[in-house]
């Protein structure tokens, strides 16, 4: 299997297994229901795959589960290589995403409004 098909079966992959808080994210997100701006989920950017972008903003949200805990070096070098392709990392524990929505979602407001202007 070549490198693309690799990559393009992980994303399927990647998006058919998702948490109860990258669901709750997307209803969210998706459709421009957020300031107007599409987010995707899953997108290939350098070696990784972001939880969800809005390539138009340039921006990436990555939310984090229990696991991160142990992998604080390993999503540290994620973010920097995210952000030297040019894109501003949100980073979210998923238990905050499933009990503050309302807060995650303004803060990505907020970075989708600083793209804009």
């Amino acid at each position: 299997m070549s490198q693309a098909g690799f990559r393009i079966g992980n994303a399927r992959r990647l998006r058919r297994e998702w948490t109860r808080a990258e669901a709750r994210l997307w209803l969210a997100l998706r459709n421009r229901r957020l300031e107007g701006f599409k987010f995707r989920r899953q997108v290939p950017i350098d070696r990784y795959f972001a939880d969800f972008a809005c390539l138009e903003a340039r921006l990436v949200v990555e939310l984090d589960g229990g696991q991160h805990n142990d992998r604080i070096e390993y999503d540290a070098t994620r973010t920097a290589v995210l952000e030297s392709c040019g894109f501003l990392v949100l980073r979210f524990w998923n238990l905050h995403v499933l009990t503050e929505i309302d807060g995650v979602l303004h803060e990505i407001s907020t970075a989708l409004r600083s793209a804009r202007s």
